[in-house]
């Protein structure tokens, strides 16, 4: 698998009984209807979904039975074969899904089109929601949809071949120096000290840390030919260019995850994902996760989220946002992170999940300085092209690169 944005399903876990006692709402949609029309009685809401696997499908679909048991209303599931493809022939056809999954990278293309109702600035309890994911979901200063989850990036090391390099706890890196010096130790013949994967999803996490970004935050400036962006290139090209870091194409892998797991890689940087790869593909590797190390403006790493979208024409608004708020209630939240690996998007989750899933502090610490995808509509190809230069790393010029980002992303910023 290439490059996993979000998560790894986790299999084979059972499903706990969503506690649904705390979502309110009468089970009847008193919204008035895309024509203008007020719609009363029972609602019955189609929700699509682009689920990891058959444990967030099931987990999703029994949830949704007992938000309809307990209101009364009825919610079909589907599982969708291409989310953005069948989300952009619904709004073009004016027959959307009611509720459906946003990811944080098509968010503003949807909500300046007019696609999304904007119902997360009157959704009740919404500051429990990370600041970081809640502004990931913000349009022209409006919360538009509610996140459902997350997850951010970690450093993964090799216990066993941590400890064959005379590594102990007190080497663990804090610091961009630090790290460097650790992969230099971890890199022997056989393998390399750290596996980084080759596109801003990764390498972005340098930016932050170097206290750079593509925009500033409200993602009305683009600010990628900047000092701070410059340094955490040429940080991670000099990690490049004295062996002790390569990227996962390299190592004869698809993922730095592959490579990791391979044991061609003592130190990775992925997310909470990685722990379904390894448990599935690589049960024998010892490792932990420890926190990314700061870089010259402190610790920062990179947010994946997704929120609950409602379509704006949707006809059964009111029995849309009950739902919402049933699938994001605490109790469903860390059911959520049980059956398929997830992270909880309430801050009030956070010591209940740390709790169960020890091992994950390290992720849902990165929650405080996490940065979520770019968020500017129609900057996809943008991107890529930013990806692109970022894998000619090792042998371009980090200066020529951002430059070029700067200027194709200032051009759609202006539009």
């Amino acid at each position: 698998m290439r490059n996993p944005r979000t998560r790894w399903a986790v299999g084979g876990v059972a499903l706990l009984s969503l506690s649904l006692s705390a979502c309110g709402g009468s089970g009847f949609d008193d919204t008035d209807k895309a024509d203008g029309q007020a719609s009363s009685g029972p609602a019955s809401i189609k929700v699509l979904i682009a689920a990891s696997g058959d444990a967030e499908k099931n987990a999703v679909t029994d949830a949704a039975s007992a938000w309809a048991t307990k209101s009364g209303n009825k919610a079909t599931v589907t599982q969708a074969q291409n989310i953005d493809q069948q989300l952009g022939q619904g709004f073009a056809s004016n027959n959307p899904p009611d509720v459906f999954y946003v990811d944080a990278g098509r968010f503003a293309t949807y909500a300046s089109a007019g696609s999304l109702e904007p119902y997360g600035d009157s959704f009740a309890g919404k500051d429990d929601f990370y600041p970081a994911l809640r502004q990931a979901f913000t349009y022209k200063s409006k919360l538009y949809c509610i996140p459902k989850d997350f997850s951010t990036l970690g450093l993964q090391i090799n216990t066993t071949a941590w400890a064959k390099a005379g590594l102990t706890d007190g080497d663990i890196p804090t610091t961009w120096g630090q790290l460097a010096s650790v992969a230099k130790k971890l890199t022997t013949g056989k393998q390399v000290g750290l596996a980084l994967g080759d596109t801003r999803d990764r390498i972005g996490a340098f930016m932050v840390q170097a206290g750079g970004w593509v925009t500033n935050k409200d993602a009305t400036k683009v600010t990628a030919d900047s000092p701070e962006n410059l340094k955490a290139l040429n940080f991670v090209k000099s990690l490049l260019a004295d062996g002790s870091t390569k990227y996962p194409k390299q190592l004869d892998s698809g993922w730095s995850g592959e490579a990791f797991g391979k044991q061609k890689a003592a130190m990775t940087i992925e997310g909470n994902w990685i722990a379904g790869a390894m448990k599935s593909d690589y049960p024998g590797v010892k490792y932990k996760t420890v926190p990314l190390p700061a870089g010259p403006a402190g610790k920062g790493t990179l947010a994946f989220t997704q929120c609950w979208g409602i379509a704006a024409k949707s006809k059964h608004k009111a029995a849309a946002i009950d739902f919402v708020k049933a699938m994001t209630a605490k109790e469903a939240e860390l059911t959520f992170a049980k059956a398929i690996g997830v992270m909880p998007s309430r801050q009030s989750a956070s010591a209940d999940y740390v709790a169960q899933f020890p091992q994950d502090k390290a992720f849902i610490d990165g929650a405080a300085n996490a940065q979520a995808p770019v968020n500017v509509a129609k900057i996809d190809q943008v991107l890529a092209d930013f990806d692109t230069g970022l894998q000619s790393l090792p042998d371009g010029d980090p200066k020529q690169i951002l430059a070029r980002l700067q200027k194709n992303a200032q051009a759609v910023v202006g539009q």
